[in-house]
């Protein structure tokens, strides 16, 4: 047997994964561990729970495999604060220190994680460039015998998006975008300037975007961004300061797109949603001529994406339509986190010249990587705790019980089996509402997961009846895609002008409004049994009561906090937001039952 375990650390979402003889077995972000939201430290604790899990614990691994080479990245650092000149004086310490202190010291600190969980130093530490990994990442995992690869991000090492090849066990990079001319950064760019956090207000900056009009797309391409046909660009750094480490736009590009980036505290106004809706329309005409470029050199019919701007599922969902490409498979954990699993596979297959069988449906097993809880632990400590639960052991009654529930109108949150790896919440980690209720949408926004009210929530569907209620003919299981939803009239939503978001959104008529976006469209997962047997059977359930196949999938969080890993997670998520009952594996708790919450902040009241 050979056993690898892949490291991603020490930028954001750090992971491990581990690959058993080329089989992805086990992968988690450190995150859900720590309880710190895109937590970049060295993910000890998601280590343990990826040796724990296949019995390796104390034992010597044929190698560990870091995602990036940390020496190239200090060589991409020197020379950027170098050309940035005393503009990135106040910045370069800082980042010195990051990588002299941690980056640099990789290798260490893998050894040392392994002795502290009594593991002998591994036969081989490697060390894989990023957007290998990335590309490992979408092509091994993916059902393709061959594929074009397509890998866009930020910035890794000195490379910013490739286009490459896979072949049976081998992936070549056969061009590539180099720093500082990168979508990812544009994207972040212009998150940061409509008021949100870079490296996670990106979806925000998406599901924003929908709301406003193309206005700046001409000002981009003409100031911002040297767009050659294929798909290749610069960017012209006159208006950004991200080289000098400091920001990511300057007062240049202040001027030209009408004033400072929004502070978050501030409304958001029609400004930055013509901001959101205009840098969505550019980065999706680039990810469509670099396709275009893509298809052309590689001849492949189909392709497999990773890379952060991979998780853009508007752009995914262009790219299927009107691309060149006949199928597409992105990454379920397409960012920094997914590279674990990755630099494990580019290990197992290119260096250990192992040979590689596509798996079907892929080699991603739903997501389903992360640690599950005992159900008969669950039960015992609810019992113990005095926190009233009804067991139900038999699958079927469990999902008629909790359709029974959506379909009367409540909100159910559900941890169930394995967690999920990546972003998104698939159904073991989630909670659960009737998409036909008019008011689901603002509530859930305001009452339960405490965020901007815009926000739109993803539909999951019975994979059988997509085409019925959606204009989508290719599997989205990990809600990478986004599609227009059947029969709504958006019209209303268009021609308002209401400074209030939630309430253009509510104008939008459609059979599932609680999943619509103001668009027309949403993020779509289809369900299968194969893959994600428990929401399937509530699904199952939900449309034999109420003849509707889809169901609102939101992750199991608070805004600010990652999704629950725990039992104990779960309960307290539970008790103070205003969800109605919750299903711990086989036990089903109801609100209403519950003793009075005293451990931390006062429950969520209805107004």
């Amino acid at each position: 047997m050979t056993a690898i375990l892949g490291v991603s650390a020490y930028y954001h979402d750090s992971a491990a994964a581990l690959v058993l003889d080329g089989v992805v077995v086990a992968a988690a972000q450190q995150e859900r561990f720590s309880r710190r939201k895109h937590d970049a430290d060295f993910p000890i604790d998601a280590v343990r729970y990826c040796l724990e899990t296949a019995g390796l614990s104390g034992e010597r691994l044929d190698a560990v495999a870091y995602y990036e080479k940390p020496l190239t990245s200090l060589d991409r650092v020197l020379k950027s604060f170098t050309a940035a000149g005393p503009r990135g004086f106040r910045a370069f310490p800082r980042a010195m220190d990051e990588m002299l202190r941690r980056k640099l010291w990789i290798a260490y600190d893998i050894d040392k994680a392994l002795r502290s969980l009594g593991c002998p130093r591994p036969e081989h530490r490697l060390f894989a460039e990023h957007h290998v990994s990335h590309a490992a990442a979408a092509f091994h995992p993916s059902p393709f015998d061959s594929a074009c690869i397509l890998t866009l991000d930020g910035v890794g090492e000195w490379a910013t998006g490739s286009i490459g090849v896979g072949r049976g066990r081998r992936i070549e990079l056969v061009k590539e975008l180099r720093f500082p001319h990168s979508l990812g950064l544009l994207y972040s760019a212009f998150t940061v300037a409509a008021g949100f956090r870079a490296n996670s207000g990106e979806y925000k900056l998406m599901g924003l975007a929908p709301f406003g009009e193309p206005t700046y797309v001409e000002a981009i391409l003409e100031h911002l961004v040297e767009l050659r046909p294929d798909g290749s660009f610069t960017l012209d750094m006159a208006y950004f300061d991200f080289l000098a480490g400091r920001r990511m736009t300057n007062r240049r590009f202040d001027r030209l797109f009408g004033g400072p980036a929004r502070d978050p505290d501030e409304p958001i106004t029609q400004r930055e949603c013509d901001l959101a809706r205009s840098i969505q329309d550019v980065t999706e005409t680039i990810v469509l001529a670099i396709a275009a470029h893509a298809h052309e050199l590689t001849g492949e019919p189909r392709v497999a994406l990773a890379g952060g701007v991979a998780l853009n599922c508007v752009a995914n969902g262009r790219l299927l339509r009107h691309g060149p490409f006949d199928q597409i498979w992105v990454q379920p954990a397409a960012g920094d986190a997914g590279s674990a699993i990755g630099a494990a596979l580019w290990a197992y297959h290119d260096v250990f010249a192992n040979d590689r069988t596509p798996a079907t449906p892929d080699g991603m097993h739903g997501s389903l990587l992360g640690p599950r809880c005992d159900p008969d632990a669950v039960a015992a400590e609810l019992t113990e705790q005095v926190r009233p639960y009804e067991r139900l052991d038999d699958p079927g009654e469990r999902a008629r019980r909790v359709a029974g529930l959506l379909a009367d109108g409540k909100a159910v949150a559900v941890l169930h089996g394995p967690m999920e790896f990546g972003p998104r919440a698939l159904g073991a980690r989630s909670i659960l509402a009737d998409p036909r209720g008019a008011d689901t949408q603002r509530r859930l926004n305001r009452r339960i997961k405490r965020r901007e009210s815009f926000r739109p929530f993803a539909p999951a569907v019975l994979a059988e009846h997509t085409s019925d209620w959606f204009d989508l003919d290719a599997p989205s299981p990990y809600m990478t895609l986004v599609a227009p939803v059947r029969n709504v009239d958006t019209v209303a939503a268009q021609r308002s002008r209401a400074d209030n978001l939630t309430d253009r959104l509510a104008l939008v008529e459609s059979p599932i409004p609680a999943v619509t976006h103001v668009d027309g469209s949403a993020r779509v997962q289809t369900v299968t049994a194969e893959r994600s047997p428990e929401l399937h059977r509530i699904l199952t359930a939900f449309h034999e009561l109420t003849d509707c196949p889809v169901l609102l999938n939101t992750s199991f969080n608070v805004r600010g906090e990652p999704i629950v890993a725990t039992a104990q997670d779960a309960y307290r998520c539970f008790m103070t937001t205003d969800l109605d009952a919750l299903l711990l594996e086989t036990c089903l708790l109801y609100k209403e039952a519950q003793p009075p919450w005293t451990e931390g902040p006062a429950p969520v009241t209805p107004d």
